[in-house]
């Protein structure tokens, strides 16, 4: 449903909010590593959400990613979403057909509306602190 690139900036967010809920902030290798991701895919993860003002980048030997607390409650995973995959995943045929729309629907389109609504709010509805409380109290995982 999301891009790889999208996935993998979802699951550095999460990552990211959880080390600075402690005060830490994290390189990109511990990041990587983390979600598994290999390093220099990850730098173009991290460059995008820092570009988009989700996470912020702090250069020098202290340095490292980390997202503001005061936003954790502000950044949905919508903003995420939009960042790597821009507002398709709300408008897209369930079938990937082209010129799919309520006056010529695909054999899945009404169907596909509704589940298309729940999406949105979920992702408009779920913030970054969410996420890192989940993983936090261990009733959610980054990778097995």
């Amino acid at each position: 449903m999301f891009s790889k690139s999208c996935e993998y900036g979802i699951k550095a967010t999460a990552f990211i909010a959880v080390e600075a809920a402690r005060n830490h902030r994290v390189s990109l290798k511990a990041i990587a590593n983390a979600i598994d991701s290999p390093v220099a895919f990850t730098a173009k993860i991290l460059q995008q959400l820092a570009r988009t003002g989700i996470i912020n980048s702090v250069q020098g030997s202290m340095g490292g990613f980390e997202v503001d607390q005061s936003k954790m409650d502000k950044i949905t995973l919508s903003l995420i979403v939009e960042a790597f995959d821009g507002d398709n995943v709300y408008k897209g045929c369930g079938l990937g057909l082209n010129a799919c729309n309520a006056s010529k629907p695909c054999p899945v389109h009404n169907k596909f509306v509704i589940i298309r609504e729940e999406l949105k709010n979920m992702l408009e509805g779920t913030t970054v602190k969410d996420l890192a409380a989940g993983l936090k109290d261990g009733s959610t995982y980054l990778k097995r």
